[in-house]
């Protein structure tokens, strides 16, 4: 496999402008589930950890685009999972039940929980998050800070340690990915005596604000919280976004230089993905699953439709709120040059700004988040980029 890891100079000569996507129309019902098994079948997301035969149960039972019939359907097939881990005999059995119906449930519920049934199967899907949490050791915690009269919800896992306070990565969520995601993937981290928190970004999951030009207030009141825990070092804090988590984590490296180690971004939208002619373009993006416009309706703040959401999206741009070109704090940018859902102009704009070098991983072949079908999947990005890149940062003098 030919190397993909480009110096930031060589990422200006690959696709430097990004064309838009063209508009597509939504995927019919029949189209979903015919991407959705195909997807499951190669482990592709979002249907990572899914068993290909429990997908096909699930879609055999849907027929039309009802947001409540689709989490009627994954729920029917996560139920059996959660009564399985209810009787299982050992705590590996059980774990790995509670582990299958989340899953479902989550998938349930996907993209947002945006109906009744849709919400319904969201709060199963932490349920049985928690429950498959209840053996982990060292264990984790369900963090709850209090926040304007609400509450900021996060799961806080450490290493055992015996020589002081460790470090953490401070993970957040994108538009669909939860938290619960999150702290699976950054599990791998413990036994390296690395921590991590995980967190839903604004607009989504648990989050207590909706995103708008303000709402990064909920992430720094997080990094305080981190800060004054006597078991977390302060000057060893690396943050994590995903996609539209990659958006706050690229605010924080700008708002919270002084306080963050460095930062790690994945496909974040920064300017041009804002605005109206970019979000008129992704209408039936099909790198997306489906459902990507309305997605983005659910999490913005006083938004509920598209021409809404096509006013309020311009002041989320990092440029327009004079950010972009403030220092930083060192940054990895992770991104694929062929991209329809954040344009790879948005990864120039970041990579030429600010008072430091950043590390850049730009696959010229890759998609969203720098995946592929094969070869470069999430988690090998994960495991090849992203945590040799925090291992060495944190291990900086």
């Amino acid at each position: 496999m030919k190397s993909l890891v480009l110096t930031i100079a060589l990422s200006f000569l690959l696709g430097a402008t990004g064309a838009h996507a063209q508009a597509a129309s939504e995927r019919t019902i029949e189209e979903i589930k015919v991407e959705t098994q195909a997807r499951a079948d190669r482990g592709a997301y979002p249907l990572i950890g899914l068993d290909p035969e429990d997908v096909r149960q699930a879609l055999s039972n849907i027929n039309t685009r009802d947001r409540d019939e689709w989490a009627a359907a994954w729920s029917a097939v996560a139920d059996r999972y959660y009564k399985a881990a209810e009787t299982a005999s050992s705590p590996e059995e059980k774990r790995k039940s509670y582990l299958r119906a989340w899953r479902l449930y989550f998938f349930g519920q996907w993209p947002v929980a945006a109906s009744e049934g849709k919400k319904a199967a969201y709060a199963k899907a932490l349920n049985a998050f928690l429950r498959s949490c209840e053996s982990l050791t060292p264990p984790m915690e369900v963090v709850r800070i209090p926040f304007e009269g609400k509450e900021i919800v996060g799961y806080l896992r450490l290493p055992a340690s015996t020589s002081g306070p460790v470090p953490v990565v401070f993970a957040i969520s994108g538009l669909d990915s939860r938290k619960e995601n999150l702290a699976e993937v950054y599990g791998a981290l413990i036994e390296r005596g690395i921590g991590f928190f995980t967190l839903d970004g604004p607009g989504t999951g648990q989050s207590p604000v909706k995103a708008s030009p303000t709402a990064d207030r909920v992430l720094s009141r997080a990094l305080d919280y981190l800060i004054g825990r006597k078991e977390i070092d302060p000057k060893r804090i690396i943050v994590h976004g995903v996609s539209f988590g990659g958006y706050w984590a690229s605010k924080l490296a700008m708002t919270e230089r002084a306080r963050v180690r460095g930062v790690v971004v994945q496909s974040p939208p920064i300017h041009t993905a804002f605005s109206s002619e970019f979000l008129n373009s992704v209408l039936g993006n099909r790198e997306y699953l489906f459902d990507l416009v309305p997605a983005l309706t659910d999490v913005v703040e006083g938004v509920k439709t598209v021409p809404e959401l096509t006013t309020a999206f311009p002041a989320l741009s990092l440029q327009t709120q004079k950010l972009l070109g403030e220092p930083t704090a060192p940054m990895l940018v992770i991104a694929g040059v062929k991209d329809t859902q954040v344009p790879i102009a948005d990864i120039h704009l970041l990579l030429n700004s600010g008072d430091v070098p950043k590390d850049a991983w730009i696959n010229p072949s890759g998609g969203h988040l720098g995946r592929e079908r094969s070869g470069w999947t999430d988690p090998v990005i994960f495991r090849k980029v992203i945590i040799p890149w925090e291992m060495k940062i944190l291990s900086d003098q």
